[in-house]
């Protein structure tokens, strides 16, 4: 399925530059068109359902997991995380390009890098450029400023695919008669591209490591 050799700069920075662009027109869109949890059905299965996550993954918070920071602490703190960690992840990706490592690697990161880059313009940026979307439509860049500062954006999700819903057996363990939503997690563009990126590398594992 993959060919070995390396894929180029120029090639990759391409491939991020459309996984970014994807990402970021998908949730300008729904920012600047949709309220706070409006929602649009395109199958019984699938739905564009505007939430916004300033959290980690599953809209967790870094204070859920350590309770004696706060919740704007924990939020600059998750997002200078992010951007150190970008640093981390463009560096692998250069480095490994310029090694001319297997293509199944660098593609993993192409899509690990993209993804994580979109994720990191909504929480450096979107706080200062949007208005908020609370009983509204966020307004870019308005007069009286956005809805928080630099660095304390929240991510835009709009993904959510309930492919199944209804009451559990009685007889399941902790769930049981409850009712369950599969998939019930609303995502976006940028989450799509890490999960790729990082399926590509448990999958395809030996051809990404070769040695």
């Amino acid at each position: 399925m993959f060919e070995i050799y390396s894929m180029s700069l120029k090639k990759a920075s391409l491939f991020i530059i459309v996984i970014l662009l994807i990402d970021q027109i998908s949730k300008i869109y729904v920012k600047t068109h949709f309220q706070l949890h409006d929602s649009v059905t395109v199958f019984s299965w699938f739905k564009i359902y505007f939430v916004e996550n300033d959290g980690m993954a599953w809209g967790t918070k870094l204070s859920d997991i350590i309770p004696f920071i706060s919740d704007r602490t924990a939020k600059f703190s998750l997002t200078l995380f992010r951007v150190i960690a970008i640093f981390g992840i463009g560096y692998w990706l250069v480095s490994s390009i310029k090694k001319e490592a297997s293509k199944v690697l660098v593609l993993a990161l192409v899509f690990i890098f993209s993804g994580a880059m979109g994720n990191i313009i909504d929480s450096v940026f979107y706080g200062i450029s949007f208005s908020d979307s609370y009983g509204q439509v966020a307004q870019f860049l308005p007069k009286d400023g956005g809805y928080d500062s630099m660095l304390y954006g929240n991510v835009v999700d709009m993904l959510y695919l309930p492919i199944w819903q209804g009451n559990l057996p009685e007889w399941m363990p902790f769930y049981g008669g409850k009712n369950f939503v599969f998939f019930e997690p609303v995502f976006n563009i940028a989450d799509v591209a890490i999960s790729i990126g990082f399926g590509i590398l448990i999958f395809f594992n030996k051809k990404a490591f070769p040695k």
